[in-house]
């Protein structure tokens, strides 16, 4: 008899481009998905469909999102809900967990981590791609070059340094810039080691609220505190057998910093309200875009926990120091996202190889292929030009104060600007500086010499949600 396939999951989520690449991201990881835009079509579908994992935007048009998380949760308590929310709805999250959200995730948040939290939903199935069964001996070659595209000397050391270190125990503590790869990094480690066939459990400590980190970290039981009505096992227990990768790991605070020095040393977890420890077997990376000595000294981060997580160092380069590979991983990325979009590209002009190359590229890696697909959705094919290049990419933003504008390229940039409405120019600027600071708008408000207040107002009036 073939084996009952799972129900799919179910996405509510109201803005029609986020549905479309939450959709894509989930079908490509071989997921089968119902999507619905509104409260009501979400209930009908949870009611029809048996969907046992939901991902869920708080914001809806017909309804408040956490009343029906309530509903569905009073309907079938044993749905797993992951709830969506915005920066500026912190306390939203907070709210959610209270009240029965198995997890959520804060825009922005990129595709590991949103697959991650789908996969921990769903009760073990593959989060990410998993290699297939290997022999011990294969299992120390570490995928590191499948992993990451670049062919510089700084990236050959990154990956001489996960070859040596992906087969053994030792902890990984891996810093960058934010966009330069850390978590791919700790993939590749976790990929390239005896634990492949284990579960790979990421957390980013400095999106998850402090008084819930420690529910996320180590779990809790049923009535533990309010709103706890499910045991909830933590990410140290889900990923036994495997590697927990706790990313921002300088933004835990000090009272779990503690708990997680104990972890360590014990290899012993005990959840929230439990009287009894419980032994897992799992290998840690860590990851930070600060400066961990810094935040030693300044007395933010546990000097002995430190110096026990700090045992093999990797340092991700930013990509203005990878030379050529801004053009390798630019290729690469047109390629893949013309695919996903079911459109033709031929390459790149070579003026916007040229503008690559010059760039310093603040969002590293995380900011081309931002770039490259605002290319591949804006447009219908053909070479990639000047003309085509994101507004964000303005020379005055990006390039050197030694390093003037070339008049070609200015020309360029302003083509995609020149002949429209200002109010659309200054539409254009504001959410394109806001996607370059990783969906932050004070940051983006004082880069353009704004109140966050201001900012805000006009995204509610372009009928943006925070």
């Amino acid at each position: 008899m073939a084996e009952a396939r799972p129900p799919p999951l179910l996405l509510i989520e109201d803005t029609p481009s986020l549905q479309l690449v939450y959709r894509s991201v989930l079908q490509t990881a071989g997921y089968a998905v119902q999507a619905a835009g509104t409260a009501a079509e979400g209930m009908r579908i949870f009611r029809d469909s048996g969907a046992q994992v939901v991902l869920l935007d708080v914001m809806l048009p017909d309804r408040d999102g956490l009343a029906l998380m309530r509903d569905m949760l009073a309907l079938r308590p044993e749905a797993r809900v992951i709830v969506i929310t915005a920066n500026a709805s912190i306390n939203k999250a907070v709210e959610a967990m209270r009240g029965g959200a198995h997890d959520f995730l804060v825009k922005p948040f990129d595709e590991l981590r949103f697959l991650a939290a789908v996969e921990n939903a769903g009760g073990g199935a593959r989060a990410l791609p998993r290699p297939a069964p290997r022999s011990p001996a294969a299992a120390e070659s570490p995928v590191a070059e499948d992993v990451f595209i670049g062919s510089s000397d700084a990236m050959r050391r990154v990956q001489d340094t996960i070859r040596s270190v992906a087969g053994s125990m030792a902890t990984v503590f891996i810093t960058g810039e934010s966009g330069t790869g850390k978590e791919l990094c700790a993939l590749a480690i976790h990929a390239g080691s005896p634990r492949a066939n284990g579960p790979f459990i990421a957390l980013n400590c400095g999106a998850i609220p402090q008084d819930l980190l420690e529910s996320e970290v180590f779990g809790h039981i049923k009535g533990s505190f309010t709103g706890a009505i499910s045991d909830k096992p933590g990410a140290a227990a889900a990923a036994d057998g495997g590697t927990l990768f706790l990313d921002e790991i300088c933004e835990m605070a000090p009272a779990l910093q503690t708990k997680l020095l104990r972890f360590l040393q014990t290899s012993t977890v005990q959840p929230v309200g439990a009287t009894r420890p419980r032994k897992v077997n799992v290998r840690i990376v860590c990851a930070t875009n600060r400066d961990p000595i810094e935040a030693v000294r300044r007395g933010e981060f546990r000097e002995d926990l430190y110096y026990r997580l700090f045992v093999v160092p990797v340092h991700m380069p930013p990509l203005r120091e990878r030379g050529d590979d801004v053009i390798e991983i630019a290729q690469a990325a047109l390629e893949r996202f013309a695919h996903e979009e079911r459109r033709r590209f031929d390459g790149f002009d070579a003026e916007v190889l040229d503008l690559f190359r010059s760039l310093s590229w603040p969002g590293n890696v995380r900011q081309v292929l931002n770039v490259i697909r605002n290319i591949v959705v804006l447009n219908k094919g053909g070479r990639v030009t000047l003309a085509m290049i994101p507004a964000s990419l303005a020379c005055n933003a990006t390039l050197s104060q030694t390093s003037p504008c070339p008049d070609q390229v200015r020309a360029g940039l302003l083509e995609g600007l020149i002949g429209r409405p200002m109010a659309e120019i200054e539409r254009i600027v504001i959410e394109e500086t806001i996607a370059r600071h990783d969906g932050s708008v004070p940051r983006a408000a004082r880069v353009l010499h704004l109140s966050p207040s201001t900012i805000y107002r006009k995204r509610e009036s372009w009928g943006i949600k925070p």
